[in-house]
This record gives C-alpha cells, sequence and structure tokens, in this order.
C-alpha cells in the first residue's frame, strides 16, 4: 500500500450523492433529514443546493476556511485571529522540525445526534535530506454534539522534519456509530498513542507499517456500516508570498467547516479568541460561537532530541 495516497475513494457526508447520503443519515438515526434528501429530485438539489432544503447542517459542507492565531505572551486577552494567506512566513523553520499538536475539536454538528465518538486520520510528510516519509496517524475522541472535546495541546507529530518547501497536513474525519466499531478503536486511547508519533531525523523502517496500519483501520471503519466520513482537511503550509496561499509559522491553526459560498466573504476580523474562556468568540458578541465546526492544531518548534 502507498501510504502517500488519501481517501479520495471514501468521500465526505456532503460530496455523497443524495440517496446515498439519505441512506447513511437513515443508519445514523438521522431520519429527518434523511427523509428530506429522499423527496427531493438529485437535480433540484444540485440547482439549488442542500442548503435550501436542510438548512445550514454543518456536516453538509465541504469546504474549509483557515485562520491563524500567533503565539502571544502570559495574561493575554482577546487574541486577533488573521487568515493564514495574511502572515508572514517564518524563514527559520527551514529545515528545523516541529511539533504539531490538536489544540481544539469544536463538533457544531455531525450527522446523527447525542455523543459522537470521532475517528481522526492525521497525515503530515517527514522530509528527511534523502527520503520523504509519508506518516498517518490514528487518533479517537468522544465529542457531544454542540461542543469541544476535552482536549488540549494534544501531540500528534513530534520531531517532524521541515524541508525548504513547508508543510503538506491533512486531516480526516470519521463520525463512527457502529457499536462493534467504537469498541474496536477503544485500544487508540491507550498511552501509547496519546503521546503522539515520536519521529526521528533518520528513516525509521517502523514508519512504513505503522502508516500502512493507520491508514488501513481508517478506510475500513469509514466503509462500515453506520459510520461517515465528515471533514476532508488539505493544507499547505510554504514560505511563499503567494496571495492565495497559506504561510508557514508558529502559532495556532483554525479550520472552519463551511459552505464554499461563505469563504468567499468569511472575515477573520469579525472573530477573537477569548482567553479567559478558551473559546473563539464573535468580536462584537461575546456570546456567539462559531456555528460551523472546526479543528484548531498548533504548530511550534519541536525542543527534543
Amino acid at each position: 500500500m502507498n501510504t502517500a495516497l488519501w481517501f479520495d475513494d471514501l468521500p465526505v457526508l456532503g460530496k455523497l450523492p443524495s440517496a446515498e447520503a439519505a441512506a447513511k443519515l437513515y443508519e445514523m438515526g438521522d431520519n429527518g433529514a434523511a427523509e428530506i434528501l429522499e423527496s427531493v429530485e438529485q437535480e433540484e438539489l444540485e440547482t439549488y443546493g442542500v442548503r435550501s432544503f436542510l438548512g445550514d447542517k454543518p456536516w453538509q459542507h465541504t469546504a474549509h476556511t483557515l485562520g491563524y492565531l500567533a503565539p502571544a505572551p502570559p495574561n493575554s486577552r482577546d487574541l486577533p485571529i488573521l487568515s493564514a494567506s495574511n502572515i508572514a512566513p517564518d524563514f527559520t523553520l527551514k529545515s528545523d522540525r516541529i511539533k504539531i499538536t490538536l489544540n481544539a475539536l469544536r463538533v457544531a454538528a455531525y450527522p446523527g445526534s447525542g455523543t459522537h465518538q470521532i475517528l481522526f486520520d492525521f497525515y503530515a510528510q517527514n522530509q528527511l535530506p534523502d527520503v520523504t516519509e509519508h506518516l498517518h496517524f490514528n487518533s479517537t475522541y468522544r465529542v457531544r454534539e454542540g461542543e469541544r472535546a476535552a482536549l488540549l495541546n494534544y501531540p500528534v507529530f513530534l520531531g517532524l522534519n521541515i524541508g525548504n518547501d513547508g508543510l503538506v497536513f491533512k486531516c480526516y474525519t470519521v463520525n463512527v456509530k457502529n457499536e462493534e466499531d467504537e469498541a474496536a478503536i477503544k485500544f487508540l486511547d491507550s498511552d501509547a498513542f496519546k503521546t503522539g508519533l515520536k519521529l526521528a531525523t533518520t528513516v525509521q523502517p517502523a514508519i512504513k507499517p505503522l502508516s500502512e496500519m493507520a491508514i488501513g483501520l481508517t478506510k475500513a471503519i469509514a466503509n462500515r456500516r453506520k459510520n461517515v466520513a465528515v471533514q476532508d482537511i488539505q493544507i499547505g503550509l510554504d514560505f511563499s508570498h503567494n496571495p492565495m496561499g497559506a504561510r508557514l509559522a508558529e502559532g495556532v491553526y483554525i479550520a472552519v467547516q463551511v459552505p464554499e459560498t461563505l469563504t468567499r466573504v468569511w472575515d477573520w476580523s469579525d472573530w477573537i479568541y477569548d482567553t479567559s474562556t478558551g473559546q473563539i468568540v464573535k468580536d462584537y458578541g461575546r456570546d456567539q460561537l462559531i456555528p460551523y465546526n472546526y479543528i484548531a492544531f498548533g504548530i511550534s518548534r519541536y525542543e527534543g532530541t
């Protein structure tokens, strides 16, 4: 298996034809949304859009907008969030090593209801002098609908080697409702997986089979009844000044699952990070949270060996 391959053959729920999406929603107990999709012709959905019939369900979107939160000194308040396309790259990270952490996971709405078991597949490229290692790493989290996961600074990749062209990072989530599969992936809660994937400056023979196992597990779970992929995030962070790209620097990146049309008008200056509550809130309405699913991951310089 080539671990560089992604999950193109396993589209997220928002990309499925209406009949397949309805079948998945029935499996997961979201009968109301399934019945609506069943009653609408595919041509009508393509013409008027799913939102016209279902309303703004966060899980139905396939686009993401990427924000950036810069490092800040202690006791800071009301930190601004910038577009990741509008920051300066940190050239000192070239040929250096970094740590990638999962800093926040908010489930505004996933298919089904109640508490969701979410399987993550994280992908990155470890750029060594003579070879590029393709990494996959699994983890799982339980999150209640409308809330954030109980995690902070959760290690994913430790000591990732960065080349001159920057970082390729991907994240794929699967909503797991199959009870047998929920039990089968409990091993991902063990201490061995909660410490992240530690990398070296040379090729590690164990990395390839571990990555193959990780991607194989994700594909097997995503294909099972009652389970469905929800988010597919693919990000390239570089050192260029391409206005349509995104820059690599230390800080926190926030990927919000939004409608494609909203990516054109989304303004990150409308939002701030309130350090006193640990929440991203509307700048002029502190009781308003982002109404969409989002994932925040941190990038910092690796201090280990």
